[in-house]
């Protein structure tokens, strides 16, 4: 059995969904200090929009619409990198794994839309 041609789509919106999850499960259990308070909210919307603007991407009405889409996801999800770098999870080892986890997925995240922005040209 084959898969659909479309397969690799709907599995990079599961990516990013599940990276969004992970981010807010990952910030529920740092410390609530004042600068973490603010950096987690801009985490939290740099998280989400890399999937939401996927979406966005796959749902596009021209190419034009679609490469603008894909470079809105790159740009998010490098703006979610950097504000797991800024995040002080200094409370458990167990939080700066998670931290290097996710911060190595938004690099990866960064560069897959990278890669389709290059075959979308």
């Amino acid at each position: 059995m084959t898969e659909p041609q479309n397969s690799k789509r709907y599995d990079l919106e599961d990516r990013t969904l599940n990276f969004a999850k992970h981010i807010i499960e990952f910030i529920n259990k740092l410390p609530k200090t004042l600068a973490n308070v603010e950096i987690c909210k801009q985490l939290v919307r740099s998280a989400g929009s890399v999937g939401a603007n996927y979406i966005e991407a796959n749902e596009s009405l021209s190419k034009k619409d679609f490469v603008m889409r894909i470079k809105i996801c790159r740009k998010e999800a490098k703006e979610s990198c950097y504000w797991l770098k800024l995040v002080d999870c200094t409370n458990t080892k167990e939080s700066d794994e998670k931290q290097k986890g996710l911060i190595q997925e938004s690099a990866e995240l960064t560069r897959i839309f990278g890669a389709i922005l290059e075959k979308a040209k």
